[in-house]
């Protein structure tokens, strides 16, 4: 038995949702290899061959690699499998693995199961439906298992002083169906949102735009990423990039703080997995008092700097003492 994960990076470092996918791969039984395809990826890839229970990674470096679109990654990917014995292949549930997995499945003709959330045996799969209201727990029949794993559900697989081989294969092809024209970054110098310990989260009771910043200081308080409700990105409060829930990310921070979220079903699909909730909402019936652990029911506008203000003056003590 042996799994094949799909690393995901930018050519220079592995995206940590990789080494979850990792984790989840080591619990599947057998060893586990990577495939890093991109261009000029070396350092990637030897970053790759030190993560724990990685046997081997594959590199494939070329142009038509360098920026991970699907059509490409899928057929190198196949490639490797019509040439090796793998019983399973899986990546991250991210916006990458969800564009790469089916592209697999349909080419091995198999089914894929999304977003695992537990392994339960080598062939058996807890994935959530419904919104996150019930978890199915599945069987794949086909000989190549294809899955995209939830991050958030497994632990990141460690890095070690140790590195796996390095064994690089011929690239394939350009598909020539899709190009990149340009890529813009978002350079934040907060954490990453799906793997933040702290996540600040505003909805539509922000109001506008503008009140959306609100959230801002209360999360340089806390540390914190900032994640937005649907009903915030759909109203232009906040970027999509920020949008937590079931078609957008999904979250497991120790502490998530919702703002002037309602608690659509949609949202609390992306926070189930988070420790603590505290809700903040004048109205007292939303439905997010109900998964909350801690409610505060008044006007966020009061609510917010004063958490602000209580932050920073037990910050001071703590440097005073």
């Amino acid at each position: 038995m042996t799994v094949l994960v799909i690393a995901e990076h930018d050519n220079v470092s592995l995206h940590v949702a990789t080494r979850h996918a990792v984790g989840a791969a080591r619990l599947c039984g057998g060893d586990v290899h990577l495939l890093v395809a991109g261009h000029d990826c070396a350092t990637a890839a030897r970053t790759a061959g030190r993560i724990a229970g990685v046997a081997k990674v594959w590199l494939a470096s070329a142009p038509q690699l360098a920026h991970g679109l699907a059509e490409n990654v899928a057929a190198q990917a196949l490639e490797l499998l019509a040439q090796e014995a793998y019983t399973h292949v899986l990546a991250a549930a991210s916006t990458f693995g969800k564009s790469v997995m089916p592209r697999i499945a349909a080419g091995l003709d198999a089914g894929q199961i999304s977003d695992v959330t537990r392994v339960v045996a080598p062939d058996i799969f807890e994935r959530p439906i419904h919104a996150g209201n019930a978890i199915a727990t599945v069987q794949a029949l086909d000989a190549i298992k294809v899955l995209t794993v939830r991050p958030t559900s497994f632990n990141a697989a460690p890095l070690d002083d140790t590195e796996a081989i390095v064994q690089d294969m011929t690239p394939v092809d350009d598909a020539g169906t899709a190009r990149v024209v340009a890529v813009e970054r978002t350079v934040s110098a907060r954490a990453e949102l799906t793997s933040a310990r702290v996540v600040v989260a505003g909805g539509r009771g922000l109001g506008s735009g503008a009140g959306f910043t609100v959230l801002e200081p209360l999360a340089d308080a806390l540390g914190a990423a900032i994640g937005a409700s649907r009903a915030a990105v759909d109203a232009g409060f906040a970027s999509n990039t920020l949008q937590i829930g079931q078609t957008g990310k999904v979250v497991a921070p120790a502490l998530y703080v919702a703002v002037g979220i309602s608690g659509a079903i949609q949202h609390l699909a992306g926070i189930g997995d988070a420790k603590v909730i505290v809700a903040i909402n004048k109205d007292a019936e939303a439905p997010i008092f109900g998964v909350a652990d801690y409610g505060i029911v008044a006007d966020l506008f009061d609510v917010v700097p004063a958490l602000v203000t209580a932050l920073q003056e037990d910050e001071q003590k703590q440097l005073a003492a």
